[in-house]
């Protein structure tokens, strides 16, 4: 399904609730595939699955910010609408910066893991080498899958063959690329503590006990209980999908 606003979005159901899965940079909606079982038992409502623009089947189209990704999405949901969240690492934050209230979404609940909090400046500096680095061409299919799969978490998950690690390459003139704008790093990095602060709606926080990207400790500097979801690395929704629909299930109840 394309959007009018020119979002690619798969939609599973029909009817309220409205649950929004939304993914991580670099990645797209096809990593949210191991948890939609649990979804297509469990969920009473519709649940849409986007590609963020930029990523995957969506249009490159900066600017690549919280605000302009959560306007987005909000028109994927409609106005007035009353949706539970769940975002991963950058979705995580999108999904906060809706619930702050300015984007005419009812958000009932934020289910957020693998958000980080805390940027070094060697990591802020590794952002802006990225955004400027000429895109990057493979000669082979299968080399531009491996790498895609490698920057979306899912190297060691997915089947290199499948439609899922189709989505995150594009060929032009018999060369491949990443599907993804090689510009995303250029975006902004904003407060995600007062982000989190001004959420209007509950907000469950969680992280993988093995995530290397983002310290248990940064996530309970927001909520002492944030949840470590052991077993799972920054890409829970791959590694662990029964624990995030654990916690979906929990933020419904």
């Amino acid at each position: 399904m394309i959007s009018g606003n020119g979002l690619y979005a798969a939609t599973i159901g029909s009817g309220a609730p409205c649950l929004v899965l939304i993914h991580g940079q670099g990645a797209n909606g096809e990593v949210w595939n191991p948890l939609l079982p649990d979804i297509v038992r469990g969920w009473t409502g519709r649940c849409i699955v986007p590609d963020l623009r930029g990523h995957g089947r969506s249009p490159h189209r900066p600017p690549y910010a919280y605000g302009t990704y959560a306007a987005d999405i909000a028109e994927l949901i409609g106005p007035g609408e009353e949706a539970f969240l769940v975002g991963h690492s950058l979705g995580g934050a999108v999904a906060l910066t809706l619930a702050g209230g300015w984007f005419g979404v009812r958000v009932r609940h934020v289910v957020a893991f693998g958000v980080k909090v805390n940027w070094s400046e060697d990591e802020r500096a590794r952002r802006a080498q990225l955004a400027a680095a000429p895109l990057r061409w493979f000669d082979r299919r299968e080399d531009a899958v491996e790498r895609y799969l490698k920057v979306s978490g899912q190297f060691g998950f997915v089947d290199p063959a499948s439609p899922a690690a189709a989505s995150g390459i594009a060929e032009e003139n018999g060369k491949f690329r990443l599907a993804a704008d090689s510009r995303l790093s250029a975006g902004d990095i904003p407060d995600i503590a007062a982000i989190y602060r001004a959420a209007k709606a509950p907000v469950t926080l969680a992280v993988g006990a093995k995530d290397a990207m983002v310290p248990i400790a940064d996530a309970r500097s927001l909520d002492p209980g944030a949840i470590a979801i052991e077993g799972a690395g920054h890409n829970a929704q791959i590694e662990r999908p029964d624990a995030i629909w654990e916690l979906i299930a929990r933020a419904v109840s």
